[in-house]
């Protein structure tokens, strides 16, 4: 399940790593990811004892419409804008945040439904985050390759990606 989770991780890196970015920005996003996959099944393990899955649904609604968001303004910014790609990434900042946010909302949905059966609470998290942190850094690294054969319109493509990830987190 840790796998199938970071998967969404990965499929998102692939497109931001078609930016180019640096070694600091790719290990940034991929401790914050990391932490949030492991935060956000925690809270929803907590939340599922307390609540049940009523807020599953909504959570990857948001982060479906936060992938959307993104991947609108990488198209955007790709095509009409005279700055530089990157400069919507800030990986120190709120854009960091709002991006591991939205692709761990799967994670929080999922720790709601975990918190209604008795798991390994610990072990759970450590495997979502491990996974979650490793398959960041490879979307990020493959997607810097797959720039490079895209060319001039690689964040565009991106964007693409983003947006139809959001889309199947919509519906």
């Amino acid at each position: 399940m840790a796998v199938a989770l970071g998967l969404d991780a990965f499929s998102m890196c692939l497109g931001i790593g078609m930016m180019r970015l640096g070694f600091r920005q790719m290990a940034a996003i991929g401790l914050c990811n990391g932490l949030f996959h492991i935060l956000m099944p925690l809270t929803g393990i907590i939340l599922g004892q307390v609540i049940g899955d009523v807020v599953g649904h909504l959570a990857l609604s948001i982060g479906g419409i936060l992938l959307i968001l993104f991947g609108i303004h990488m198209v955007y910014s790709s095509l009409f804008s005279a700055a530089a790609p990157s400069q919507w990434l800030n990986t120190t900042g709120v854009g960091l945040l709002l991006c591991s946010i939205s692709v761990s909302m799967d994670s929080f949905s999922v720790g709601l439904s975990l918190g209604l059966f008795s798991v390994n609470t610990w072990l759970a998290i450590v495997l979502f985050g491990v996974s979650g942190l490793v398959l960041t850094v490879l979307g990020l690294i493959l997607g810097r390759y797959v720039g490079d054969w895209i060319g001039q319109y690689s964040e565009a493509v991106g964007g693409v990606i983003l947006f139809t990830i959001g889309l199947k987190f919509l519906f």
